[in-house]
């Protein structure tokens, strides 16, 4: 998109005139599996969803996460959730749609589609936006502009997303997200368990949006290194962002 294209959508979005899209393949995870029944089923690129590869070593976040970690929570826990969230599929009536499209129908009862594709997204999105230290660094451009106007500035955005992380009770994920109708307007917000800021019919509205970023605050995320000091983690992880992919997940 140009930067005329961009500004006047961007004008249409604030009239509500159109919203800036929620998806548009976000993180390329592609479609759920199809009724076996249909011609498309034969095509191998319809068989289901399947665990992205990482893009680095299971070693190459440390010390912020270690290697045990990173390969249990990729091959184990990640991989579960895509196992169970094909499983999940198999005969249902959203079979076929892409994952963001699916995470954005379901209501709160449904229940395996919630938890597992929450869990395959939020996962594969986490996996996205980490990079080794060697290869960090700070927001810029127009993300840069669009946190200094949200926020302030990028401290106060980082203290935002700790805060939201460190107060999440239990189990669940700190996000930043893009507002749908205000594309220049980023906040931050929690979410329990797998949910995410795409389920429209399950989050609060203040909550729904464009995820951007995601911080994973599941015990098995850090306790084999962290234990009970989430904070410690959460710190750790904020120096791992990779913010070029966080600004290219922007509408």
């Amino acid at each position: 998109m140009d930067k005329r294209t961009f500004i006047k959508l961007s004008g249409m979005a604030g009239a509500g005139l159109v919203a800036a899209p929620l998806v548009s393949g976000l993180i390329g995870c592609g479609n759920a599996p199809v009724d076996p029944g249909t011609p498309a089923a034969q095509d191998a690129a319809t068989t289901g969803f399947t665990l992205p590869e990482l893009g680095y070593a299971h070693d190459a976040l440390e010390p912020a996460i270690d290697r045990q970690t990173m390969k249990i929570h990729h091959e184990r826990h990640h991989a579960g959730y895509v196992r169970k969230l094909n499983a999940a599929l198999e005969g249902h009536a959203m079979a076929g749609q892409s994952l963001e499209a699916l995470l954005a129908g379901l209501g709160p009862n449904d229940t395996g589609l919630r938890n597992n594709g929450g869990g395959h997204f939020n996962h594969a999105l986490f996996w996205k936006v980490l990079t080794p230290s060697s290869e960090a660094t700070g927001p810029s451009g127009m993300l840069a502009d669009r946190i200094t106007a949200s926020f302030g500035s990028q401290d106060a955005l980082l203290d935002a997303l700790s805060q939201a992380a460190g107060s999440r009770f239990g189990s669940g994920w700190a996000w930043l997200v893009q507002d749908e109708n205000q594309p220049d307007r980023l906040f931050v917000c929690s979410t329990a368990n797998q949910d995410n800021p795409l389920m429209k019919g399950v989050v609060e509205a203040d909550h729904q949006g464009r995820p951007l970023l995601g911080i994973d605050v599941w015990e098995h995320a850090y306790y084999l290194n962290y234990q009970n000091r989430r904070t410690d983690y959460v710190a750790a992880v904020l120096n791992r962002i990779n913010w070029s992919e966080v600004a290219a997940l922007m509408a």
